[in-house]
């Protein structure tokens, strides 16, 4: 599909600066776009870049324009423009309604006529799949689990029984959600699983990244509130709660019955203990170790940063004799006074 800068103008009220008529089809970067590609500059840093691209239009804001040889659509943020733009010209195929002749669905399961159910799926007795909803190759819906309209389960999406998904939620591969949390008591040196009876509420427009795994609760539900992004390979234990417009980025570890608060990020690879409680709006930079509960909104940070090895070998003697070093410290103030 072609779509004037006109269109595109009116359509994302943004401001067009060039001839009206130009049409574009496609995004691309920058320094490769052709002509018939719209292209985008969200840094300053790549300003000089605009004299080089061959792009038909770029978005950018009001004080980048001046260079720019090609027809503009000023922004106040080109990226989240870019992002709307993008999903206009490239809308993602959706499957045909219907059900392949392979797929495998117990009589007692509601699949509305409008679903879309691909080979090899497996849908337990009580499941209810709702309008609109794509569910891909070689995926499971255990019993009673509900898919609420338009959801999206790409290829070999596991989903344990009980567990309910809001609309529009878009699973991606290998997810699994719903497996038993690790919840076990010792005895006398030897470990007795615990029974895992809640199950696992997402609310409407979640996005789950490929390899991510939520645990069903111990007793009471995990819950991932409305608008939660999680990016891959994020392990969310039994109980935990994601509050609403969280973003959490991939090989990320929560620890059972930890609450995250509304608006929080999480950046890559960072650790969450359990039973914590962190505040709405905490932004935890990537690699940090959570471990205690969070009050206030904020940015914070653990862990050390990259350092040359012979200076970080040297750092990590001293950090060795930090404990001595304060105490002689404490030693000489006190005979200061």
């Amino acid at each position: 599909m072609r779509f004037s800068l006109l269109d595109l103008a009116d359509r994302f009220q943004l401001k067009l600066v060039g001839e009206a008529a130009i049409e574009v089809d496609r995004m691309e970067p920058l320094v490769s776009a052709s002509a018939g590609a719209l292209s985008f500059l969200s840094q300053k840093k790549f300003q000089p870049l605009l004299l080089k691209s061959a792009a038909s239009a770029v978005i950018l804001k009001p004080e980048w324009a001046e260079p720019a040889p090609m027809a503009v659509l000023l922004s106040d943020n080109p990226y989240l423009s870019y992002a709307k733009i993008a999903r206009l010209l490239h809308p993602v195929p959706v499957p045909a309604a219907g059900i392949h002749a392979s797929a495998m669905i117990d009589p007692k399961a509601q699949i509305d006529p409008r679903a879309s159910i691909a080979a090899q799926v497996v849908i337990e007795a009580g499941a209810v799949v709702e309008a609109g909803c794509v569910i891909g190759a070689g995926s499971y819906l255990g019993e009673r689990v509900y898919l609420a309209e338009n959801v999206c389960l790409n290829p070999h999406v596991t989903i344990h029984h009980d567990c309910h998904l809001g609309k529009r939620v878009k699973v991606q591969s290998g997810t699994v959600i719903g497996a038993e949390g690790f919840g076990y008591a010792n005895e006398e040196g030897r470990w007795l699983a615990i029974p895992q009876i809640g199950a696992v509420q997402i609310g409407d427009d979640v996005e789950i990244g490929a390899n991510t795994t939520i645990d069903r609760g111990a007793l009471e539900d995990t819950v991932i509130e409305e608008g939660v992004i999680l990016d891959n390979l994020i392990q969310v234990a039994h109980n935990v709660h994601i509050g609403a417009f969280s973003a959490i980025a991939g090989c990320v570890g929560i620890a059972g019955s930890a609450k995250i608060g509304r608006h929080c990020t999480v950046g890559g690879a960072a650790g969450i203990l359990g039973h914590l409680e962190i505040a709405d709006y905490v932004n935890i930079t990537a690699k940090s170790l959570v471990t205690s509960s969070i009050g206030e909104a904020g940015t914070y940070s653990s862990g050390t940063p990259l350092q040359p090895n012979r200076l970080w070998k040297r750092n990590r003697v001293r950090f060795s004799q930090l404990d001595s070093m304060a105490r002689r410290l404490a030693a000489l103030e006190k005979n200061r006074h």
